[in-house]
C-alpha cells in the first residue's frame, strides 16, 4: 500500500503524525463509531502512538471489506472539513480512489442492472477518464459536456435516458426511467456548492408535472449542509455529487441500484441526500 499518499491525504491539516483535526478523543470515537473499534488497544502501536502510525497499523492488519470502509468513511470526514474551500492536495480524489485500487479493495456487487443492460467494463473505464477530463474544460462547455456525459452513463445502464429539452421556456437536462417510473433529471457542474434554490426550482419543476414524476439532482461539486437542512424533507428530488459517480464507476455499482437505494432511503427518512459510500 502507498502509505505516502495515505498520509498526504490525511495528514495536511496538522502535519506528520496527525489524522485530519481528530484528536485523541475524537479519533478513539470516530473507529468505535464507524468500525467499533478499539483503535488505542495497544495492538496497533507496534508502530508508534501517533494517530498516522495507528492507523497505518489498522490498515495493515484489516480485511479489504474493513479497509475499505474506513477510508470511505476518512473521505467522508475531510470532505465536510473542505466545504467550501479549495482542496491543498492537488489530484486529491483520483490519488484517493488510486490507493484503492492499489490496495485492491474495490467490493464489485456483480449483479446485472435491472434494465438488463450489462455494462461494458472497457465503456466504464472510458467514462471514468472522461469524468476525470472534465475538470479541465472551461465552465460553459464542461456544463454541456457533462449533460453529455450523464446520458453516456444512463444509456449504459439501460436506464432509457432523453436528453435535455425544453417545455414553455423552463429547461429540463433529461430524463430516464427506472423500474417504469419517469425521472426528471437536473445536472450543474460549477465551482460552488448547489444552494437550496437550485434545489426549490427543481422542485418546482416536478411539482408541476405529473403527480408520479420523480427528479434526480446531480451536482458534481456537491451540496451545502445549509442547502438540504433548508430544502427540506419528503421532497420529490434525490440528490447525487461527484464522489457518487466516481464510487459507482471505481466500485462496479450498478447505477439503477445506486438511484434505487437513494429513492429507498428518502422514502424512509425524507432526507434528499444519502453518499453512496453510506448506502453501500
Amino acid at each position: 500500500m502507498d502509505y505516502r499518499t495515505l498520509a498526504a491525504l490525511v495528514d495536511y491539516l496538522r502535519g506528520p503524525g496527525f489524522v485530519l483535526d481528530f484528536s485523541d478523543r475524537t479519533f478513539s470515537q470516530f473507529f468505535y463509531a464507524e468500525l467499533e473499534v478499539d483503535i488505542d488497544d495497544p495492538v496497533y502501536a507496534t508502530h508508534g502512538g501517533s494517530k498516522g502510525k495507528r492507523l497505518r497499523r489498522f490498515l495493515e492488519l484489516a480485511d479489504d471489506a474493513t479497509a475499505t470502509k474506513l477510508l470511505s468513511a476518512l473521505w467522508e470526514v475531510r470532505r465536510d472539513l473542505l466545504e467550501g474551500r479549495p482542496d491543498p492536495v492537488a489530484g486529491s480524489e483520483r490519488k484517493y480512489f488510486s490507493l484503492l485500487e492499489r490496495l485492491g479493495k474495490l467490493q464489485k456487487t456483480g449483479e446485472v442492472p435491472k434494465n438488463n443492460a450489462v455494462p461494458d467494463h472497457q465503456k466504464i473505464a472510458s467514462l471514468k477518464n472522461d469524468l476525470l477530463m472534465l475538470s479541465s474544460l472551461p465552465p460553459q462547455r464542461r456544463g454541456y459536456e457533462f449533460e453529455a456525459f450523464l446520458t453516456r452513463l444512463f444509456n449504459l445502464f439501460g436506464l432509457q435516458p432523453r436528453a435535455s429539452f425544453r417545455n414553455r421556456g423552463e429547461q429540463i437536462d433529461g430524463s430516464f426511467v427506472l423500474q417504469g417510473e419517469t425521472y426528471l433529471l437536473e445536472a450543474k457542474w460549477q465551482s460552488q456548492l448547489t444552494d437550496a434554490k437550485d434545489l426549490r426550482d427543481f422542485e418546482g419543476k416536478l411539482n408541476e408535472k405529473a403527480a408520479w414524476a420523480r427528479g434526480l439532482f446531480v451536482s458534481y461539486c456537491g451540496f451545502s449542509e445549509g442547502a438540504l437542512e433548508s430544502f427540506g424533507r419528503g421532497k420529490k428530488t434525490i440528490c447525487m455529487d461527484g464522489l457518487d459517480l466516481s464510487q459507482i464507476l471505481e466500485r462496479n455499482i450498478g447505477l439503477h441500484e445506486a438511484v434505487e437505494r437513494k429513492a429507498r432511503r428518502a422514502a424512509e427518512d425524507g432526507q434528499p441526500f444519502t453518499s453512496i459510500n453510506h448506502l453501500f
